[in-house]
């Protein structure tokens, strides 16, 4: 029987898997070695009991608050909970997490805050417990949906912006769309490992040659492989260990992480459905919003731009070039951090946090103690 027009043959799906081998391959030159090091002096079932008590025993993701849900301007049902102040407070601490991530990649943080300002942890469309997004995705969405949160989770007065990754990139796109929020609400902003833009350039750590091979065949990669979504998802399970060396190679920067944090983390991520990171990774290419800064640099309010200096995902480069459109914005490197450095180092970053609610306005100075993980 002919192949229905436009649908990919069966040598044309092999040649498709054979190109995503080889990309995955690439990209995970690094963290094979170790995985292959692994296997052959812990066995599997070894292995597998090990993440199965790491699973047991994390406390980590187990913070809630009191839920909400907030309706984005396409219908999507978006997730999001409330840690309030026993009496009156000052400004709310809206917090926006990163890519294939949900509300948890904050725990450490909310655990330090909790009690001691009014926050707001949302998940962003297709991620943690929000609702499936229709149609294509993009930053400006994404800006559209953090504004929809706080219409209804911070209606009124005076807000503070933390975003990671993509959640920094959602809160440029909500300063590009609504400067009049900016310039009327915000008294601070914090962008922890993130991005205005030219991610199309990024290397992933890798040579020049293979890095632009990548780029290349990735997006066809994620498109195949989003479209086969379940047989992809049970090939996950099939190849657990390089995926947490995979996780542990772009996530963190230290070679002695915490087993039971990079646990926590590669749960994160697996729990993020192949078709939504094949959906979300367009958006990236087409993202720049370093005009948008200028609203926050006019804002005159204070701004933390923070990174790990080993992130691999959004280079300090990235952060140094944010820090350079809003000259009066505190730069924050951290030694030896990776791209989830709010879960590696939590207590560096937390304290530089309070420090921004400090100056914000939503912490007193004598409640500057961090009360967080050191690190």
């Amino acid at each position: 029987m002919l192949a229905e027009a436009g649908a990919p043959t069966a040598t044309g799906w092999r040649r498709r898997a054979g190109f995503a081998g080889a990309a995955i391959g690439v990209v995970a030159a690094g963290a094979a070695a170790g995985v292959a090091l692994e296997r052959l002096t812990v066995g599997r079932g070894v292995r597998r009991k090990a993440r199965l008590a790491l699973d047991a025993s994390a406390p980590y993701g187990a913070l809630r608050g009191s839920p909400g849900t907030a309706t984005a301007d396409d219908g999507t049902a978006l997730h999001y909970e409330t840690e309030e102040l026993e009496g009156p407070g000052g400004p709310t601490v809206v917090f926006s997490h990163g890519y294939c991530l949900s509300q948890d990649s904050w725990h450490f943080q909310r655990a330090a805050l909790r009690g001691r300002v009014r926050a707001v942890y949302w998940d962003q469309r297709s991620h943690g417990r929000s609702g499936r997004g229709t149609g294509p995705v993009s930053i400006d969405r994404l800006g559209r949906d953090l504004r929809a949160v706080i219409d209804a989770a911070a209606p009124e007065g005076p807000l503070v912006l933390v975003g990671h990754s993509m959640g920094g990139m959602t809160v440029m796109a909500l300063a590009d769309q609504y400067p009049e929020l900016v310039r009327d609400r915000v008294v601070g902003v914090a962008f922890l490992g993130t991005s205005s833009g030219r991610l199309a350039e990024l290397t992933y750590g890798l040579p020049a040659a293979p890095a632009q091979a990548v780029r290349r065949v990735l997006p066809g990669v994620l498109r195949a492989l989003g479209a086969r979504a379940e047989l992809v998802e049970r090939g996950r399970r099939a190849t657990a260990d390089l995926f947490a060396g995979l996780v542990k190679r772009y996530s963190f920067g230290s070679g002695d992480v915490d087993p039971v944090i990079a646990r926590f983390a590669e749960r994160m991520i697996e729990a993020t459905p192949i078709d939504v990171v094949a959906e979300f990774y367009p958006a990236f290419a087409e993202h720049d919003k370093a005009d948008a800064l200028a609203a926050l640099a006019d804002a005159e309010i204070p701004v933390l731009v923070l990174a790990g200096e080993k992130d691999l995902v959004t280079p300090l480069s990235h952060t140094e070039a944010i820090a350079a459109l809003l000259p009066d914005a505190e730069l924050a490197v951290v030694p030896d951090g990776g791209h989830l450095v709010m879960l590696e180092h939590p207590g560096t970053v937390t304290a530089r946090l309070v420090e921004l609610l400090v100056r914000a306005g939503a912490l007193a100075p004598d409640d500057a103690g961090t009360g967080g993980r050191s690190g």
